[in-house]
């Protein structure tokens, strides 16, 4: 039998409910794709960044050039990207997303744009307009996240 859910107490356990709200939407999306966290993310990269080379994809996804390799053969065997070799430089492989990829991906801003407004659904604007500069007001201080 499930635990009753302890109510949420603090400012931070709501921050924390809200951001996962978010993130399980777009699990949520990138699951009906039948794609993992990270090939959803190459494949945006790609998109954004037509013939990126393997390293400059292992740096920006913050993994390794094994665990890339590995990532990519699953994208090529489903035909969602393909890797050329420039001329003069067969050794160097260019990743590029193909048609399907970007196809398959597309519409990822739109869905976190519903989810977001899913989420402030309950809120009038000038409780938005509230909301997000107090928002801003607690970021400006701190770290940017980094990609």
């Amino acid at each position: 039998m499930d635990e009753p859910m302890k109510p949420v107490s603090t400012t931070l356990d709501l921050f924390r409910w809200v951001g996962w709200a978010q993130m399980k939407a777009g699990e949520d999306w990138i699951r009906e794709r039948e794609l993992s966290h990270a090939q959803s993310f190459v494949l945006g990269y790609l998109v954004q960044n037509p013939g990126a080379i393997q390293r400059d994809i292992a740096k920006v996804s913050r993994t390794t050039a094994a665990s890339v390799s590995s990532l990519l053969q699953g994208l090529e065997a489903r035909g969602l990207i393909e890797r050329r070799s420039e001329a003069g430089n067969e050794r160097s492989k260019n990743v590029y997303a193909t048609p399907a990829g970007a196809t398959l991906i597309s519409g990822f801003e739109d869905a976190m744009a519903a989810t977001e407004q899913m989420i402030l659904a309950p809120l009038d604007e000038s409780e938005r307009a509230t909301l997000h500069a107090l928002l801003t007001k607690i970021t400006a201080e701190l770290p940017r996240p980094t990609r």
